[in-house]
């Protein structure tokens, strides 16, 4: 059952864990929280540990809050992105390697951060570098968000694959994909979205031990819904959660509104 402790809602959907906090602020210090506290525990067992990083506007809030955080052990931090646009210049206000040059690389001191070069000649050589450096790294953490249409990095219904034998790719972006990045204000329309892009796949993603999910926001809701009652599959990418072994996915009340008591019971 949900159980409600200091207007935080906590429940369980298969493996996947759920907190839902009144505002959006709120979801993204506690996600920030258990993320610098798990920072915390793996600087204490290991000399260096490998994050991957999720853009957008969902992760605002954490980012800002986690950037904030005291004690975290970012000079053994190894950082990654998800992925990115290819085609895009690095100074493109939706490049999300400024996004997060802005909101994290510039911010604090990690070790090292490694960017998707979305830009180069040659995506598939990009794809292929940026995938044994992952390996290498093997990340412990991920903080990432799930997109309107249920993609998980850039895996799209029509691209993901749970068994991908890739570890980076480059994907076909749904118009469902391109309407939130222009809706959310990082083109000013959807034929400026371009139409590839380089990410990280779903088996990758798996591999992480720990993934804290950041959805926030009442363009969310009909897919927090989605993600937590359909059947796991393709064509909602972000169902695949619920089978991770240790995921936690924070709300706020407006990503959370389409939910109902049957969403909170299992």
């Amino acid at each position: 059952m949900a159980r409600l402790l200091m207007g935080i809602t906590r429940f369980q959907i298969d493996r996947l864990k759920v907190e839902i906090h009144p505002d959006r602020e709120s979801a993204g210090r506690a996600a920030a929280q258990t993320a610098a506290e798990y920072l915390r525990q793996l600087a204490s067992e290991r000399n260096s540990i490998g994050v991957v990083f999720a853009t957008g506007a969902s992760q605002l809030e954490m980012l800002r809050a986690l950037v904030s955080a005291g004690g975290i052990p970012w000079d053994k931090v190894v950082g990654f992105h998800l992925d990115e646009y290819v085609g895009i210049d690095e100074k493109h206000p939706a490049s999300f390697r400024r996004y997060l040059r802005e909101n994290l690389v510039s911010r604090v001191s990690m070790r090292e951060f490694f960017e998707i070069n979305g830009s180069s000649p040659d995506p598939d050589s990009v794809s292929r570098d940026y995938a044994r450096r992952l390996r290498a790294t093997a990340p412990q953490l991920c903080l990432l968000g799930i997109g309107e249409n249920g993609h998980l990095a850039f895996n799209e219904p029509a691209e993901a694959d749970f068994h991908d034998p890739a570890d980076v790719k480059i994907v076909t972006l749904d118009s469902t994909c391109r309407q939130q990045q222009t809706a959310e204000g990082w083109f000013g329309s959807i034929e400026e979205v371009p139409s590839k892009a380089i990410t990280v796949t779903i088996p990758a993603l798996f591999r992480i031990p720990r993934l804290i999910v950041s959805v926030p926001g009442n363009r969310k809701a009909q897919i927090v819904k989605r993600t937590f009652k359909e059947s796991i599959a393709t064509h909602c990418p972000a169902t695949v959660l619920r089978t991770h072994p240790d995921a936690t996915i924070y709300l706020d009340m407006d990503s959370a509104a389409e939910l109902d008591e049957a969403a909170s019971v299992r």
